[in-house]
């Protein structure tokens, strides 16, 4: 039986002006089709399939060319591939770099050669800080308190379809320019999604005019450990970690969701890089009376290590502090309110806090600027 043509997924990263990250995936092509408002529940569920079913090239050879050099990097037996390359000399342009990949073995079946195409974000010299950003349930309403809701959300669900939350692309917009709006400040985005889905994330972010970043997924992988929580911490924030050092001369805001171990990562993260996080936004999606006791320790441990804990029950309690704190230019947020009234208005799944469950009586733990006493340290 004729195998699927091979090919080389190549993922957005970032680097420095004297180093660049490089990853990919090389795999056969299952034809997984541009994302349609009007696809069925039928074209979305195989497009599903054929993300998570493709097989991927064991051991593949790939030569990944950037800034004037040139590797050959070693996939491993799930075709991802990754590494670090040296420049020759120092990368005067900033913003997105090109890379150029090309698959060295195993041969396709046809005599072409198989080549694909990268970027890497090198932060520019105007920017005065970066975001790092959860995905799920933060920019992205995946619903991951529900696992039946979640998972039907990914498999029946389309980059066209699927509902960022009210406000949040102006909100991201608003960050990434500053308070000058010209300052092009970072964003990265890391999640425990697994890499089958990148595609349909750069998609979704790029059709809610969300800014583009580097993003940083997560192998499939369904195994007990890989479930368990100490396992995603520990990918988050080794990835975070690697973000930070790279980018070691910018403070950072990080933004993630109260439903599964994001505050507890980034507090940890404000405590081993001291005055480096200016502010830390979470997204109240789990409601419950022991969360909300536990997140109300977390702000004051936050506060304790010279930062800030903003459990925000919408887009906007956390851009009014980013406004006050001179993080965005106060004069977006009336597009933020408007953008977020609007998404309500035009599609109703488009909530800005969860439902009403029966355990959503429970007092909001909460935490507005207005709370806290630590200014927290500045951008740059």
């Amino acid at each position: 039986m004729d195998r699927d043509p091979y090919m080389i997924a190549g993922y957005r990263t970032y680097g420095s002006a004297t180093r660049v990250l490089v990853r990919g995936r090389a795999m056969e092509d299952e034809g997984v089709r541009p994302a349609g408002e009007r696809d069925s529940l039928w074209r979305n569920l195989l497009n599903s399939y054929r993300r998570i079913e493709a097989d991927p090239l064991h051991h593949a050879r790939v030569r990944a060319s950037v800034g004037g050099a040139t590797t050959e990097l070693t996939a491993d037996d799930e075709g991802f591939f990754s590494g670090w390359i040296e420049l020759p000399r120092p990368i005067e342009d900033r913003g997105w770099i090109p890379i150029d990949l090309e698959l060295l073995s195993p041969a396709g079946a046809h005599a072409t050669s198989i080549a694909s195409k990268a970027e890497a974000l090198i932060a520019p010299a105007s920017a005065r800080f970066m975001v790092i950003s959860d995905i799920d349930d933060t920019v992205l309403q995946s619903h991951v308190t529900s696992l039946v809701q979640a998972f039907r959300t990914v498999l029946l669900g389309n980059a066209r379809t699927r509902l960022p939350f009210p406000g949040v692309a102006a909100f991201y917009r608003a960050l990434h320019a500053g308070a000058s709006g010209g300052e092009e400040n970072p964003i990265f985005y890391v999640s425990s999604s697994p890499w089958n889905l990148y595609d349909l994330l750069v998609d979704f972010l790029s059709h809610q005019g969300i800014p583009a970043g580097p993003l940083t997924l997560r192998d499939w992988d369904v195994s007990a450990r890989a479930l368990m929580g100490g396992h995603l911490k520990s990918f988050k924030s080794g990835a975070i970690d690697e973000i930070m050092r790279t980018f070691a001369e910018l403070p950072v805001i990080l933004i993630g969701d109260s439903s599964q171990r994001d505050p507890e990562i980034y507090r940890d993260i404000v405590r081993e890089y001291p005055d480096r996080v200016l502010a830390v936004y979470i997204r109240d999606v789990k409601r419950t009376p022991e969360r909300h006791a536990a997140l109300a320790a977390l702000v004051r441990e936050v506060e304790a290590a010279r930062s800030v804990l903003v459990i925000a029950d919408d887009t906007m309690a956390a851009a009014r502090h980013a406004a006050e704190r001179g993080y965005i230019d106060a004069r977006a947020l009336p597009e933020i309110g408007g953008e977020k009234r609007m998404d309500e208005a035009t599609a109703p799944g488009k909530v800005g806090a969860p439902a009403a469950t029966a355990d959503s009586s429970a007092p909001p733990a909460v935490v507005d600027a207005e709370q806290g006493h630590n200014e927290g340290p500045t951008p740059r």
